[in-house]
Protein backbone atom coordinates (compact mmCIF):
# COMPACT_ATOMS: atom_id res chain seq x y z
CA UNK A 1 0.00 0.00 0.00
CA UNK A 2 1.36 3.35 -0.94
CA UNK A 3 2.05 6.06 1.87
CA UNK A 4 3.28 9.47 1.20
CA UNK A 5 4.48 11.94 3.54
CA UNK A 6 4.24 15.84 3.03
CA UNK A 7 7.15 17.25 4.77
CA UNK A 8 5.79 21.55 5.27
CA UNK A 9 8.39 24.27 6.61
CA UNK A 10 6.23 26.86 6.92
CA UNK A 11 8.48 29.45 7.93
CA UNK A 12 11.42 28.38 5.23
CA UNK A 13 12.40 31.87 4.18
CA UNK A 14 13.08 33.69 7.43
CA UNK A 15 14.49 30.87 9.23
CA UNK A 16 17.03 30.13 6.63
CA UNK A 17 18.22 33.85 6.91
CA UNK A 18 18.08 34.11 10.59
CA UNK A 19 20.63 30.90 10.39
CA UNK A 20 22.76 33.19 7.90
CA UNK A 21 22.51 35.81 10.58
CA UNK A 22 23.63 34.02 13.18
CA UNK A 23 26.46 32.33 11.12
CA UNK A 24 27.63 35.90 10.32
CA UNK A 25 28.12 37.12 14.11
CA UNK A 26 24.48 39.79 13.96
CA UNK A 27 22.17 37.32 15.41
CA UNK A 28 18.62 38.29 15.54
CA UNK A 29 16.92 38.12 18.55
CA UNK A 30 14.50 34.32 18.85
CA UNK A 31 11.34 36.03 19.46
CA UNK A 32 11.45 38.68 17.34
CA UNK A 33 9.57 39.73 14.50
CA UNK A 34 11.20 39.21 11.15
CA UNK A 35 9.77 39.53 7.79
CA UNK A 36 11.54 39.02 3.97
CA UNK A 37 10.80 42.12 1.69
CA UNK A 38 10.44 42.20 -2.22
CA UNK A 39 9.53 44.79 -5.01
CA UNK A 40 6.32 44.67 -7.05
CA UNK A 41 5.96 47.47 -9.08
CA UNK A 42 5.84 50.74 -6.92
CA UNK A 43 5.42 48.97 -3.73
CA UNK A 44 7.23 46.74 -1.39
CA UNK A 45 5.18 43.69 -0.62
CA UNK A 46 5.86 41.33 2.56
CA UNK A 47 7.25 37.70 0.56
CA UNK A 48 7.32 35.79 4.06
CA UNK A 49 7.07 36.21 8.13
CA UNK A 50 8.50 34.39 10.85
CA UNK A 51 6.06 32.53 13.70
CA UNK A 52 6.32 36.41 15.67
CA UNK A 53 5.08 38.04 12.48
CA UNK A 54 2.50 36.27 12.11
CA UNK A 55 1.64 36.22 15.66
CA UNK A 56 1.23 40.47 15.34
CA UNK A 57 -0.70 40.20 12.82
CA UNK A 58 1.79 40.25 9.26
CA UNK A 59 0.68 38.17 6.55
CA UNK A 60 2.48 37.88 3.53
CA UNK A 61 1.34 40.09 0.61
CA UNK A 62 0.77 42.99 2.17
CA UNK A 63 2.48 46.55 1.99
CA UNK A 64 5.98 46.78 3.74
CA UNK A 65 4.16 50.56 4.77
CA UNK A 66 1.22 48.94 6.62
CA UNK A 67 3.27 46.28 8.37
CA UNK A 68 5.78 48.93 9.99
CA UNK A 69 2.28 50.82 11.35
CA UNK A 70 0.93 47.50 12.51
CA UNK A 71 4.52 46.42 14.09
CA UNK A 72 7.08 49.40 14.07
CA UNK A 73 10.22 46.78 15.14
CA UNK A 74 9.80 44.63 12.64
CA UNK A 75 13.13 43.24 11.02
CA UNK A 76 13.25 43.58 7.29
CA UNK A 77 15.24 41.10 5.20
CA UNK A 78 15.43 40.88 1.35
CA UNK A 79 13.83 37.69 0.17
CA UNK A 80 16.33 35.16 -1.30
CA UNK A 81 13.78 32.89 -3.46
CA UNK A 82 16.37 31.19 -5.21
CA UNK A 83 18.49 30.44 -2.05
CA UNK A 84 15.19 29.07 -0.83
CA UNK A 85 15.02 26.81 -3.80
CA UNK A 86 18.29 26.14 -2.88
CA UNK A 87 18.10 25.25 0.60
CA UNK A 88 14.81 23.00 0.05
CA UNK A 89 17.14 20.92 -2.85
CA UNK A 90 19.84 20.21 -0.89
CA UNK A 91 16.91 18.58 1.99
CA UNK A 92 15.33 17.02 -0.58
CA UNK A 93 19.16 15.04 -1.77
CA UNK A 94 19.42 14.45 2.22
CA UNK A 95 15.97 12.72 2.34
CA UNK A 96 16.17 10.58 -0.42
CA UNK A 97 19.82 9.72 0.34
CA UNK A 98 18.24 9.06 4.59
CA UNK A 99 14.97 8.53 4.71
CA UNK A 100 13.13 7.01 1.02
CA UNK A 101 14.45 7.16 -2.60
CA UNK A 102 11.34 8.73 -3.36
CA UNK A 103 11.76 12.63 -2.09
CA UNK A 104 10.71 15.20 -4.39
CA UNK A 105 9.57 18.85 -4.00
CA UNK A 106 5.95 19.58 -3.45
CA UNK A 107 6.65 23.54 -3.85
CA UNK A 108 8.37 26.24 -2.15
CA UNK A 109 7.65 25.38 1.12
CA UNK A 110 7.59 21.48 0.89
CA UNK A 111 8.85 17.75 0.47
CA UNK A 112 6.86 15.36 -0.88
CA UNK A 113 8.24 11.66 0.84
CA UNK A 114 6.77 8.36 -0.86
CA UNK A 115 7.57 6.13 1.90
CA UNK A 116 5.71 2.76 0.89
CA UNK A 117 8.21 -0.13 2.14
CA UNK A 118 10.64 2.57 4.31
CA UNK A 119 9.21 3.03 7.37
CA UNK A 120 10.41 -0.64 9.23
CA UNK A 121 13.63 0.65 8.96
CA UNK A 122 12.88 2.82 11.20
CA UNK A 123 10.98 1.31 13.62
CA UNK A 124 7.40 2.63 11.97
CA UNK A 125 5.61 5.57 10.64
CA UNK A 126 6.16 7.46 13.90
CA UNK A 127 9.36 6.92 14.73
CA UNK A 128 10.12 8.09 11.02
CA UNK A 129 8.36 11.03 11.54
CA UNK A 130 9.51 11.75 14.41
CA UNK A 131 13.12 11.55 13.54
CA UNK A 132 12.50 14.10 10.54
CA UNK A 133 10.79 16.84 12.54
CA UNK A 134 13.90 16.50 15.50
CA UNK A 135 16.07 16.73 12.23
CA UNK A 136 14.74 19.92 10.83
CA UNK A 137 14.22 21.45 14.65
CA UNK A 138 18.35 20.55 14.86
CA UNK A 139 18.34 22.59 11.82
CA UNK A 140 16.48 25.39 13.64
CA UNK A 141 13.01 24.75 10.99
CA UNK A 142 9.93 24.55 12.30
CA UNK A 143 8.35 21.62 10.70
CA UNK A 144 5.22 20.09 10.19
CA UNK A 145 4.08 16.22 8.66
CA UNK A 146 1.69 14.39 7.61
CA UNK A 147 1.74 10.85 6.69
CA UNK A 148 -1.41 9.80 4.12
CA UNK A 149 -2.42 7.36 1.36
CA UNK A 150 -2.65 10.12 -1.05
CA UNK A 151 -0.26 13.33 -2.16
CA UNK A 152 -2.92 15.60 -1.92
CA UNK A 153 -4.64 14.25 1.30
CA UNK A 154 -0.98 14.57 2.86
CA UNK A 155 -0.52 18.26 1.36
CA UNK A 156 -4.05 18.98 2.73
CA UNK A 157 -2.97 17.84 6.29
CA UNK A 158 0.33 19.17 6.83
CA UNK A 159 -1.03 22.62 6.17
CA UNK A 160 -4.02 22.63 7.30
CA UNK A 161 -4.50 19.89 10.55
CA UNK A 162 -4.62 20.69 14.05
CA UNK A 163 -1.53 18.73 14.87
CA UNK A 164 2.10 19.25 13.68
CA UNK A 165 2.85 15.24 13.83
CA UNK A 166 -0.60 13.69 11.44
CA UNK A 167 -0.85 10.01 11.12
CA UNK A 168 -3.94 8.57 8.91
CA UNK A 169 -4.44 5.10 9.14
CA UNK A 170 -4.65 3.60 5.82
CA UNK A 171 -8.09 4.24 3.89
CA UNK A 172 -9.20 6.95 6.43
CA UNK A 173 -8.10 10.02 4.43
CA UNK A 174 -11.93 11.18 3.59
CA UNK A 175 -12.91 11.24 7.24
CA UNK A 176 -9.78 13.17 7.96
CA UNK A 177 -9.83 15.78 5.44
CA UNK A 178 -13.31 16.18 5.51
CA UNK A 179 -13.08 18.99 8.30
CA UNK A 180 -10.58 20.93 6.68
CA UNK A 181 -10.73 24.14 4.08
CA UNK A 182 -11.40 24.13 0.61
CA UNK A 183 -7.83 25.85 0.16
CA UNK A 184 -5.78 22.55 1.27
CA UNK A 185 -7.20 20.98 -1.68
CA UNK A 186 -4.84 23.32 -3.88
CA UNK A 187 -7.02 24.90 -5.94
CA UNK A 188 -6.89 28.72 -7.31
CA UNK A 189 -7.97 31.07 -4.70
CA UNK A 190 -10.81 32.70 -7.42
CA UNK A 191 -12.40 28.98 -7.59
CA UNK A 192 -11.99 29.12 -3.59
CA UNK A 193 -13.89 32.11 -3.21
CA UNK A 194 -16.63 30.79 -5.61
CA UNK A 195 -17.38 28.17 -3.57
CA UNK A 196 -17.09 29.62 -0.50
CA UNK A 197 -19.76 32.60 -1.59
CA UNK A 198 -22.49 28.92 -2.49
CA UNK A 199 -21.92 28.10 1.37
CA UNK A 200 -19.33 24.81 0.41
CA UNK A 201 -16.54 25.62 3.28
CA UNK A 202 -15.40 22.36 3.68
CA UNK A 203 -13.95 19.15 1.81
CA UNK A 204 -16.67 17.23 3.41
CA UNK A 205 -19.02 19.40 2.15
CA UNK A 206 -17.80 19.65 -1.42
CA UNK A 207 -17.37 15.63 -1.39
CA UNK A 208 -21.17 14.89 -0.90
CA UNK A 209 -22.39 16.75 -3.71
CA UNK A 210 -23.18 15.77 -6.95
CA UNK A 211 -20.32 15.58 -9.13
CA UNK A 212 -22.11 16.96 -12.62
CA UNK A 213 -23.15 20.62 -10.76
CA UNK A 214 -19.95 20.69 -9.64
CA UNK A 215 -18.43 20.18 -12.77
CA UNK A 216 -20.76 22.66 -14.85
CA UNK A 217 -19.94 25.31 -12.20
CA UNK A 218 -15.73 25.12 -11.89
CA UNK A 219 -14.58 22.87 -14.12
CA UNK A 220 -12.62 19.80 -13.85
CA UNK A 221 -10.04 20.81 -11.75
CA UNK A 222 -11.80 21.07 -8.48
CA UNK A 223 -13.29 17.58 -8.89
CA UNK A 224 -9.40 16.44 -9.97
CA UNK A 225 -8.34 17.90 -6.84
CA UNK A 226 -10.84 15.81 -4.70
CA UNK A 227 -10.35 12.78 -6.74
CA UNK A 228 -6.21 12.74 -6.52
CA UNK A 229 -6.42 13.79 -2.52
CA UNK A 230 -9.66 10.64 -1.92
CA UNK A 231 -7.48 7.77 -4.11
CA UNK A 232 -9.80 8.08 -6.62
CA UNK A 233 -7.43 9.17 -9.26
CA UNK A 234 -3.80 8.86 -9.33
CA UNK A 235 -1.00 11.38 -8.72
CA UNK A 236 2.67 10.85 -9.46
CA UNK A 237 5.90 12.56 -7.74
CA UNK A 238 8.75 12.82 -9.66
CA UNK A 239 12.20 12.30 -7.39
CA UNK A 240 14.52 15.06 -7.30
CA UNK A 241 17.37 11.51 -7.87
CA UNK A 242 15.56 10.24 -11.03
CA UNK A 243 14.82 6.15 -10.85
CA UNK A 244 17.29 4.60 -14.06
CA UNK A 245 14.27 2.99 -15.91
CA UNK A 246 15.43 -0.51 -15.91
CA UNK A 247 17.31 -2.00 -18.85
CA UNK A 248 19.55 -4.94 -20.01
CA UNK A 249 22.31 -5.41 -22.59
CA UNK A 250 24.74 -7.52 -24.20
CA UNK A 251 28.07 -6.90 -26.55
CA UNK A 252 28.80 -8.86 -29.30
CA UNK A 253 32.40 -10.42 -29.70
CA UNK A 254 31.47 -10.69 -34.07
CA UNK A 255 28.69 -8.58 -35.21
CA UNK A 256 25.41 -10.15 -35.63
CA UNK A 257 22.93 -9.92 -38.84
CA UNK A 258 20.59 -12.11 -39.19
CA UNK A 259 17.01 -12.44 -37.96
CA UNK A 260 17.52 -15.47 -36.27
CA UNK A 261 20.66 -14.65 -34.15
CA UNK A 262 18.65 -10.73 -33.50
CA UNK A 263 15.66 -12.52 -32.69
CA UNK A 264 17.37 -14.66 -29.96
CA UNK A 265 19.09 -11.87 -28.13
CA UNK A 266 15.62 -10.22 -27.95
CA UNK A 267 15.06 -13.37 -26.34
CA UNK A 268 17.93 -13.32 -23.62
CA UNK A 269 17.41 -9.56 -23.00
CA UNK A 270 14.14 -10.01 -22.11
CA UNK A 271 14.71 -13.06 -19.86
CA UNK A 272 17.04 -10.30 -18.16
CA UNK A 273 14.69 -7.54 -18.02
CA UNK A 274 12.02 -9.21 -16.72
CA UNK A 275 14.14 -10.55 -13.50
CA UNK A 276 14.74 -7.19 -13.09
CA UNK A 277 10.89 -6.27 -12.91
CA UNK A 278 9.98 -8.93 -11.07
CA UNK A 279 12.69 -8.25 -8.44
CA UNK A 280 10.50 -5.01 -7.60
CA UNK A 281 7.20 -6.80 -8.16
CA UNK A 282 6.47 -4.64 -11.89
CA UNK A 283 5.37 -5.32 -15.53
CA UNK A 284 6.32 -3.58 -18.19
CA UNK A 285 3.79 -1.52 -20.78
CA UNK A 286 6.42 0.19 -23.06
CA UNK A 287 9.66 -1.55 -23.95
CA UNK A 288 12.47 -0.15 -26.42
CA UNK A 289 15.04 -1.94 -28.14
CA UNK A 290 17.89 -0.08 -29.60
CA UNK A 291 20.44 -1.81 -31.70
CA UNK A 292 24.11 -0.25 -32.25
CA UNK A 293 24.99 -0.67 -35.61
CA UNK A 294 28.74 -1.13 -36.16
CA UNK A 295 28.50 1.98 -38.77
CA UNK A 296 27.83 4.11 -35.55
CA UNK A 297 24.03 4.79 -36.08
CA UNK A 298 21.48 3.40 -33.97
CA UNK A 299 18.01 1.68 -34.61
CA UNK A 300 15.06 2.10 -32.24
CA UNK A 301 11.45 0.45 -31.97
CA UNK A 302 9.06 0.34 -29.21
CA UNK A 303 6.19 -2.22 -28.13
CA UNK A 304 3.82 -1.54 -25.73
CA UNK A 305 0.88 -3.92 -23.95
CA UNK A 306 -2.69 -2.21 -23.23
CA UNK A 307 -1.41 -3.58 -19.54
CA UNK A 308 1.65 -4.28 -17.54
CA UNK A 309 3.11 -7.63 -18.92
CA UNK A 310 6.30 -9.80 -18.15
CA UNK A 311 5.62 -13.03 -19.73
CA UNK A 312 8.77 -13.21 -22.04
CA UNK A 313 7.46 -15.27 -24.37
CA UNK A 314 4.25 -13.12 -25.13
CA UNK A 315 6.69 -10.10 -24.94
CA UNK A 316 9.18 -11.90 -27.87
CA UNK A 317 6.04 -12.40 -30.19
CA UNK A 318 5.50 -8.59 -29.74
CA UNK A 319 9.25 -8.03 -30.85
CA UNK A 320 8.86 -10.28 -33.98
CA UNK A 321 6.69 -8.09 -35.54
CA UNK A 322 9.24 -5.54 -35.85
CA UNK A 323 12.49 -8.08 -36.42
CA UNK A 324 11.83 -6.97 -40.45
CA UNK A 325 11.97 -3.64 -39.75
CA UNK A 326 15.55 -3.70 -38.03
CA UNK A 327 18.25 -3.13 -41.08
CA UNK A 328 21.70 -4.59 -39.45
CA UNK A 329 23.96 -3.17 -42.41
CA UNK A 330 27.48 -4.32 -41.74
CA UNK A 331 26.26 -5.67 -38.28
CA UNK A 332 25.27 -4.96 -34.45
CA UNK A 333 27.59 -5.10 -32.00
CA UNK A 334 24.98 -3.84 -29.19
CA UNK A 335 21.50 -4.18 -27.76
CA UNK A 336 19.68 -2.87 -25.32
CA UNK A 337 16.20 -3.37 -24.00
CA UNK A 338 15.14 -0.45 -21.85
CA UNK A 339 11.34 -0.64 -19.80
CA UNK A 340 10.44 3.16 -19.83
CA UNK A 341 6.73 2.41 -19.06
CA UNK A 342 6.50 0.00 -15.66
CA UNK A 343 3.67 -0.44 -13.84
CA UNK A 344 2.85 -2.76 -11.05
CA UNK A 345 1.76 -6.19 -11.88
CA UNK A 346 -1.96 -7.28 -10.34
CA UNK A 347 -3.21 -10.63 -9.35
CA UNK A 348 -5.50 -12.19 -11.79
CA UNK A 349 -7.58 -15.33 -11.96
CA UNK A 350 -6.76 -18.34 -12.70
CA UNK A 351 -8.47 -21.40 -13.63
CA UNK A 352 -10.14 -23.32 -11.04
CA UNK A 353 -8.45 -26.76 -10.55
CA UNK A 354 -12.05 -28.24 -9.01
CA UNK A 355 -14.06 -27.65 -12.59
CA UNK A 356 -13.78 -28.37 -16.60
CA UNK A 357 -13.55 -23.58 -16.58
CA UNK A 358 -11.80 -22.94 -19.84
CA UNK A 359 -9.97 -19.80 -19.28
CA UNK A 360 -11.54 -16.86 -20.84
CA UNK A 361 -10.65 -14.88 -23.84
CA UNK A 362 -7.65 -12.50 -23.46
CA UNK A 363 -8.61 -9.51 -25.02
CA UNK A 364 -5.18 -7.88 -24.29
CA UNK A 365 -3.73 -9.66 -26.84
CA UNK A 366 -5.50 -8.74 -29.05
CA UNK A 367 -5.29 -5.37 -28.97
CA UNK A 368 -1.35 -5.63 -28.34
CA UNK A 369 -1.24 -7.24 -31.19
CA UNK A 370 -3.22 -4.77 -33.53
CA UNK A 371 -1.99 -1.36 -31.53
CA UNK A 372 2.06 -2.75 -32.76
CA UNK A 373 0.94 -3.60 -35.82
CA UNK A 374 -1.44 -0.48 -36.64
CA UNK A 375 0.22 2.00 -34.20
CA UNK A 376 -0.25 2.99 -30.57
CA UNK A 377 -2.63 6.12 -31.73
CA UNK A 378 -4.57 4.41 -33.70
CA UNK A 379 -6.38 1.57 -31.83
CA UNK A 380 -8.62 3.35 -29.12
CA UNK A 381 -12.53 3.38 -27.67
CA UNK A 382 -15.07 6.24 -27.76
CA UNK A 383 -15.64 6.93 -23.66
CA UNK A 384 -18.76 9.36 -22.94
CA UNK A 385 -18.15 12.85 -20.98
CA UNK A 386 -20.40 14.95 -19.11
CA UNK A 387 -21.70 17.29 -21.73
CA UNK A 388 -24.76 18.26 -22.88
CA UNK A 389 -23.48 19.05 -26.23
CA UNK A 390 -23.25 16.28 -28.13
CA UNK A 391 -19.81 16.70 -30.04
CA UNK A 392 -18.16 17.63 -26.65
CA UNK A 393 -19.60 14.39 -25.03
CA UNK A 394 -17.18 11.91 -26.70
CA UNK A 395 -13.89 11.30 -25.94
CA UNK A 396 -10.66 8.56 -27.36
CA UNK A 397 -9.42 6.63 -24.67
CA UNK A 398 -6.84 3.77 -24.60
CA UNK A 399 -7.95 0.44 -25.84
CA UNK A 400 -8.45 -1.31 -22.14
CA UNK A 401 -9.57 2.01 -20.07
CA UNK A 402 -12.49 2.13 -18.24
CA UNK A 403 -15.47 3.60 -20.16
CA UNK A 404 -18.50 5.40 -19.33
CA UNK A 405 -21.67 4.54 -21.56
CA UNK A 406 -24.74 6.40 -22.55
CA UNK A 407 -28.16 5.92 -20.55
CA UNK A 408 -30.65 3.90 -22.47
CA UNK A 409 -33.28 6.30 -22.45
CA UNK A 410 -31.16 9.03 -24.43
CA UNK A 411 -30.57 7.02 -28.69
CA UNK A 412 -27.65 8.10 -29.84
CA UNK A 413 -26.31 7.68 -33.21
CA UNK A 414 -24.07 4.84 -34.18
CA UNK A 415 -21.77 7.46 -35.85
CA UNK A 416 -21.62 10.70 -35.21
CA UNK A 417 -20.45 13.37 -37.34
CA UNK A 418 -17.25 15.26 -35.78
CA UNK A 419 -19.22 18.67 -36.69
CA UNK A 420 -22.84 18.80 -37.78
CA UNK A 421 -23.81 19.38 -41.68
CA UNK A 422 -26.46 21.69 -42.26
CA UNK A 423 -28.80 20.41 -44.76
CA UNK A 424 -31.39 22.47 -47.74
CA UNK A 425 -34.88 22.31 -48.63
CA UNK A 426 -36.19 21.27 -45.51
CA UNK A 427 -39.97 21.17 -45.22
CA UNK A 428 -41.12 21.20 -41.81
CA UNK A 429 -44.01 22.44 -39.45
CA UNK A 430 -43.62 24.86 -36.52
CA UNK A 431 -42.52 24.86 -33.39
CA UNK A 432 -42.02 21.20 -32.77
CA UNK A 433 -43.12 18.94 -35.46
CA UNK A 434 -40.13 16.84 -37.35
CA UNK A 435 -39.22 17.64 -40.96
CA UNK A 436 -41.06 15.61 -43.77
CA UNK A 437 -38.15 15.90 -46.11
CA UNK A 438 -34.90 17.42 -46.62
CA UNK A 439 -31.91 17.60 -48.79
CA UNK A 440 -28.68 16.47 -47.02
CA UNK A 441 -25.32 15.31 -49.59
CA UNK A 442 -27.21 15.98 -52.97
CA UNK A 443 -29.42 13.42 -52.18
CA UNK A 444 -33.01 14.19 -51.00
CA UNK A 445 -34.90 12.13 -48.20
CA UNK A 446 -38.62 11.64 -47.89
CA UNK A 447 -39.27 11.19 -44.01
CA UNK A 448 -41.46 8.28 -42.92
CA UNK A 449 -41.10 8.26 -39.48
CA UNK A 450 -39.97 10.36 -36.97
CA UNK A 451 -39.40 10.64 -33.27
CA UNK A 452 -38.85 13.53 -31.14
CA UNK A 453 -38.43 16.62 -29.83
CA UNK A 454 -35.07 15.95 -27.73
CA UNK A 455 -34.00 19.76 -26.59
CA UNK A 456 -30.32 20.13 -26.09
CA UNK A 457 -29.56 23.91 -24.21
CA UNK A 458 -26.59 25.42 -24.56
CA UNK A 459 -23.56 25.32 -21.93
CA UNK A 460 -23.52 28.86 -20.49
CA UNK A 461 -20.82 28.18 -18.28
CA UNK A 462 -18.25 27.57 -21.18
CA UNK A 463 -19.23 29.89 -24.03
CA UNK A 464 -21.52 33.18 -23.40
CA UNK A 465 -23.20 32.93 -27.18
CA UNK A 466 -24.61 29.93 -25.88
CA UNK A 467 -26.91 31.35 -22.93
CA UNK A 468 -29.84 31.25 -24.71
CA UNK A 469 -29.20 28.66 -27.54
CA UNK A 470 -31.12 25.43 -27.91
CA UNK A 471 -31.35 22.70 -30.21
CA UNK A 472 -34.51 20.71 -31.02
CA UNK A 473 -33.10 16.73 -32.19
CA UNK A 474 -35.34 14.73 -34.05
CA UNK A 475 -34.50 10.74 -35.05
CA UNK A 476 -36.25 10.35 -38.71
CA UNK A 477 -36.23 7.35 -41.00
CA UNK A 478 -36.55 7.92 -44.51
CA UNK A 479 -38.43 5.82 -47.19
CA UNK A 480 -35.42 3.92 -48.26
CA UNK A 481 -35.03 2.49 -44.12
CA UNK A 482 -32.33 5.16 -43.60
CA UNK A 483 -32.24 6.78 -40.25
CA UNK A 484 -30.48 9.75 -38.92
CA UNK A 485 -30.28 12.19 -36.63
CA UNK A 486 -31.04 15.79 -37.71
CA UNK A 487 -31.55 18.54 -35.54
CA UNK A 488 -32.87 22.43 -35.92
CA UNK A 489 -31.52 25.44 -33.75
CA UNK A 490 -33.86 27.04 -32.06
CA UNK A 491 -37.33 26.69 -30.41
CA UNK A 492 -39.00 27.84 -33.55
CA UNK A 493 -40.66 30.81 -31.66
CA UNK A 494 -37.70 32.97 -30.10
CA UNK A 495 -35.43 34.22 -32.60
CA UNK A 496 -32.75 34.15 -29.25
CA UNK A 497 -32.69 30.85 -29.52
CA UNK A 498 -31.43 29.83 -32.99
CA UNK A 499 -32.16 30.82 -36.35
CA UNK A 500 -34.32 27.67 -37.29
CA UNK A 501 -31.83 25.95 -39.64
CA UNK A 502 -31.05 22.13 -39.86
CA UNK A 503 -28.15 20.22 -39.59
CA UNK A 504 -27.49 16.51 -39.49
CA UNK A 505 -25.30 15.14 -36.68
CA UNK A 506 -25.38 11.46 -36.97
CA UNK A 507 -26.38 8.41 -38.87
CA UNK A 508 -28.11 5.24 -37.04
CA UNK A 509 -27.07 1.68 -38.03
Amino acid sequence: MRRVASLYLPYLPTERLKRLAARSGQPLPDHSAVVTAHRAGQQIIIAAVSPAALAAGLTPGIALTQARALVPDIDVLAADPEGDAALLTRLAVHAARSWTPRAAIADASGLWLDISGCAHLFGGERAMAEKILSFCARLGFTARLAIVDTVGAAHALARYGSSSLSLCPPGEQSKAIAPLPLAALRIDEKVESAARRLGIETIGQLAAMPRAPIERRFGKTLLKRLDQALGRAAEPIRPIIPEEAPCASLNFLEPIATAEAIEQVISDLLLKLIRLLNLKGLGARSLELHCDRVDGKTQSFTIGTATANSERDYLLRLFRLKVDQIEPGFGIERMRLVARSCEPLHPRQLVSAFGPDEEAPNLVRVVDCLANRLGQERVFRLSRVESDVPERSVERRGPMAPLHDWPAEWPRPVHLLPTPERVEKVMAELPDQPPRRFQWRGRMHRVRKADGPERIHGEWWKRAAEAEALRDYFRVEDEAGERFWIFRRGDGTDPRTGDLSWYVHGVFG
